[in-house]
């Protein structure tokens, strides 16, 4: 049924958080999708490596992640 598909940085989010983020995506599908459909949506954390997101034109490194997580 429905996947959903998260990217984020590798090393941004900890682990508990990324379990967060599933709940609560999954949670917010259901809410507009009808509850039945909970159970049967899954959902995928991707984690790109440093340097491997491009942002405005450039390479956006784990440091540039952390900044902007920060609101810096």
């Amino acid at each position: 049924m429905p996947l959903i598909d998260i990217q984020v940085m590798e090393g941004v989010f900890s682990s508990e958080e990324k379990a967060q983020m599933i709940a609560k995506v999954t949670d917010a599908f259901a809410e507009v999708a009808g509850g039945r459909m909970k159970a049967a949506t899954s959902v995928r954390i991707h984690e790109i490596k440093s340097g491997n997101w491009g942002y405005g034109g450039e390479a956006l490194t784990l440091a540039d992640a952390l900044a902007i997580r920060r609101d810096e």
